[in-house]
């Protein structure tokens, strides 16, 4: 799954919460997997900007203000506490929403793209990151269609872009939720699953900075939001 989700610079915390979903993590309480889905985003997302702005694909000028403007709301997520029922319903929403935008995104060419003005980025960066830090991700889901179903940005920018704001809004989301007193981190959990996500997370990131093809990542990846959620409702119906 880190393998996967690096190839366009993300962390992979809609996959890690898919597949804790269909394990046996998927009963532990929603702040638990929130802290150490937010933990291995700051490992995976670090691993890919590194590579994306090492072979020339990050600018800081359309990620800084997307950034900057998250990290605040990403605080305030982070110190909301949601009953499992609510999280659940959240966590529905959001995977079939990443999913169909998953689906939704069309390759675009390497032409003319327009670096949106603060007034614009601004806001869609700070929402963003409230809503990532309440459900418990990075938000780079979020981030890369906008930015390219609205020509914000080409495919590897965008992925350069989304790497480095993960990662920003991860840790101030985890800030938050400790900040909030409720801190639920199983250091032994999180070297077990860094152990798995690192070496993914490296060449998943090094080829897609390189020449990947993403069709081919976003259908698998769809596959698997699918399946959580189905498997989510159904906890929900009987």
């Amino acid at each position: 799954m880190a393998t996967l989700f690096s190839t366009v610079g993300h962390g992979g915390a809609s996959g890690y919460l898919a597949i804790l979903s269909l394990s046996s993590f998927g009963t532990m309480e929603s702040i638990w997997l929130k802290q150490h889905v937010w933990s291995l985003n700051l490992i995976v997302a670090g691993l890919a900007f590194i590579q994306f702005k090492r072979n020339g694909h990050f600018n800081s000028e359309l990620a800084l203000p997307f950034v900057i403007f998250s990290i605040p709301m990403a605080i305030i997520g982070g110190y909301v506490s949601l009953d499992g029922e609510i999280y659940d319903i959240l966590l529905i929403i959001f995977l079939i929403l990443a999913a169909w935008r998953i689906l939704s995104i069309k390759r675009i060419e390497v032409g003319d793209v327009n670096i949106p003005s603060l007034k614009v980025s601004g806001p869609v960066g700070g929402i963003i990151g409230f809503v990532s830090g309440i459900i418990g991700v990075g938000g780079g889901i979020f981030l890369t269609p906008i930015l390219l179903l609205n020509s914000w940005a080409t495919p590897k920018t965008a992925a350069a872009a989304a790497s480095i704001f993960i990662w920003i809004t991860s840790l101030s989301a985890l800030s938050g939720s400790i900040i909030s007193g409720q801190v639920v981190l199983e250091p032994e959990k999180i070297i077990m699953f860094a152990s798995v996500v690192i070496m993914g997370g490296y060449i998943g990131s090094r080829f897609g900075a390189g020449n990947a093809h993403e069709i081919y990542i976003r259908r698998s990846l769809v596959g698997v939001l699918i399946i959580a959620a189905s498997k989510r409702i159904a906890s929900l119906i009987f």
